[in-house]
């Protein structure tokens, strides 16, 4: 299994949806912190994706 980098724009989404998951954890962001755990599993995915696919 080759691993290729993922594009800027991959990463920055994966970024994204990470750090609202854990403001939303913290109380921050209100209206997502029933979805805290889910957005930080979310941006993981992203970032796997990106790094197993191709011109991802």
């Amino acid at each position: 299994m080759r691993l290729s980098r993922p594009k800027v724009v991959t990463f920055w989404i994966a970024v994204v949806l990470a750090v609202l998951g854990v403001l939303a954890s913290l109380g921050s962001i209100p209206g997502l912190s029933e979805y805290a755990l889910w957005l930080v599993v979310a941006g993981f995915v992203v970032l796997a994706l990106g790094n197993l696919m191709k011109d991802l």
